[in-house]
């Protein structure tokens, strides 16, 4: 059996207890072995004025979009669609290979941010070959299209032929993700859902979402039609419609995988959201860029909702680093405590993707997966989440058990 070894900083921040100044964790081989105060293990490597926390999860990414930075800025809420169609128009100029580039391009973002646990929705399932074999934990979710009865035929043969081939590994697991109300079909929706595999989709993003499901008018339907897919008949009722035809459906899953809602900009928090597989991701830059209204985040956690922090794509946000978004939510919502911004990018994050049972927080018995944070001279004061806050200085990711 592979020796021990014991790591020490400044600060413990174990995701699922009381902060411990000094603490040290012991890992073996992979794992995390025991998790203590100050004082019954001699640690082999004292990281100093450092803080210790869990790895990050960052559960909505794009990464087949890195190759977008600064080409499709956001617009303002109300043109929306128009942000829509310049994403469309960079798919466009892009080739397999470049693709291939945009996602090892995110990748390598996302892992200098010290994220080990990831949910990237891609074309094609496009990032399963470069998210396999990478030193991360993800969720690839291969996105679905199709409004049309035809379309939705397709998008459905395809997704069930990339299941079949693609198998889970000890790091990385398939989804779906059925695109959008505007862009998926009740059907397909469902469809998705009865898959039994992990399922994310973008709901209530835009006001103009919220419009065309609800009185059939508004800036999506000329966008829809000029992409020659305009079906009304085949779109959900009202974006409150979603939420409770996912509940009917997993009901008879037992047990039922994780549902993950992107964004949730014009979602109310009186719906039916508060489950155990069930979680709104919040995308707090890119919400931000857009100009929408306030984000009701306070609501959604006090109406016991899960809700986890994503970087959605650099489409539409500066860049992939999950602990920019944390520290962008401390700035709107000061109330709020350090415990509970660490863990939408931690344990919530992991619960969101059904990773919970190995990673997440620093737990006795879970993945060693973990980033050390230097605290800043300015920060070394008495709070032990001021350096998640401040603290600039380079990262260290430890990733089952190794350097990384």
């Amino acid at each position: 059996m592979a020796a021990a070894w014991t790591l020490t900083a400044r600060w413990l921040l174990t995701g699922d207890g009381p902060p411990l100044e000094h603490g040290t964790i012991t890992i073996r081989e992979d794992r995390i072995e025991t998790i203590a105060t100050a004082g019954p293990h001699t640690p082999d490597v004292d990281l100093g004025n450092s803080v210790i926390v869990p790895g990050f999860v960052n559960a909505h990414t794009h990464l087949d979009l890195s190759g977008a930075c600064g080409a499709t800025p956001p617009t303002t809420a109300a043109a929306f669609p128009d942000w829509l169609r310049s994403v469309i128009a960079f798919r466009r100029t892009r080739s397999d290979a470049d693709v291939a580039t945009d996602i090892i391009t995110g990748l390598n973002a996302c892992l200098q941010a010290g994220t080990t646990l990831l949910g990237d929705i891609a074309a094609s399932g496009a990032s399963w070959p470069t998210l396999a074999d990478a030193p991360v934990r993800a969720v690839v979710f291969r996105e679905m299209l199709g409004l049309s009865d035809l379309r939705s035929m397709v998008a459905f043969r395809e997704s069930s032929e990339w299941l079949q081939v693609t198998h889970p590994t000890a790091t990385c697991r398939p989804g779906l993700s059925p695109h959008a109300p505007y862009s998926t079909s009740v059907w397909l929706f469902l469809t998705a859902l009865s898959a039994e595999v992990p399922v994310m989709t973008h709901l209530a993003e835009s006001a103009a979402e919220v419009e065309l499901l609800e009185c059939r008018s508004g800036p999506f339907v000329a966008f829809l039609q000029e992409l020659g897919v305009w079906e009304p008949d085949a779109l959900a009722v009202s974006v409150g419609e979603f939420p409770l035809l996912a509940r009917q459906v997993r009901a008879t899953l037992q047990p039922a995988p994780p549902l993950l809602f992107a964004h949730g900009n014009h979602l109310s928090p009186d719906l039916p959201l508060a489950d155990e597989q069930t979680t709104i991701v919040y995308c707090p830059r890119t919400q931000a860029a857009f100009g929408h209204p306030p984000y009701p985040l306070r609501e959604f956690l006090a109406h016991g909702v899960r809700v986890c922090l994503g970087t959605d794509s650099l489409a539409s946000n500066p860049d992939l680093d999950i602990l920019e978004e944390a520290r962008f939510v401390r700035r709107l919502f000061p109330d709020l405590s350090g415990e509970t911004i660490l863990r939408m990018v931690t344990l919530s994050g992991a619960e969101a993707l059904g990773w919970a049972d190995t990673t997440g927080s620093l737990t006795p018995g879970k993945s060693a997966d973990l980033v050390v944070l230097p605290i800043a001279e300015s920060d070394a004061g008495t709070d032990p989440y001021a350096s998640l806050w401040g603290s600039d200085l380079p990262r260290r990711t430890l990733f089952r058990g190794e350097w990384r």
